[in-house]
């Protein structure tokens, strides 16, 4: 093999895996390229997400507020049976007094 012929088939072997190299890019672009609909779905998606999200705080929100009213609601059905309890217990002195004096 003299040095023309060499150069001619390091020539081709380059120019080959240049080729090689360029349509294996063309591939792997042409399969991994985003269009514009699957772009348009994210942004769906995302908003989905959003509004979503709001409403899980909306939820959390109300709920904070009706457990606090059921807690006041709580306390003060416990204040008012105390009062009873205690309104019971004097009657009940009461009543066991007016049976020691008759």
């Amino acid at each position: 093999m003299n040095r023309t012929e060499l150069i001619l088939a390091t020539a081709v072997i380059l120019f080959a895996a240049f080729a090689l190299g360029w349509f294996a890019g063309w591939l792997v672009n042409r399969f991994t390229r985003v269009t514009q609909a699957e772009v348009g779905e994210l942004d769906r998606m995302a908003q989905a997400l959003h509004e979503a999200e709001e409403t899980r705080d909306q939820a959390l929100e109300y709920l904070a507020h009706r457990e606090a009213e059921l807690q006041n609601q709580i306390a003060q059905t416990e204040a008012e049976l105390r009062a009873a309890m205690e309104g019971l217990r004097e009657a009940r002195r009461q009543a066991e007094a007016a049976r020691d004096r008759a």
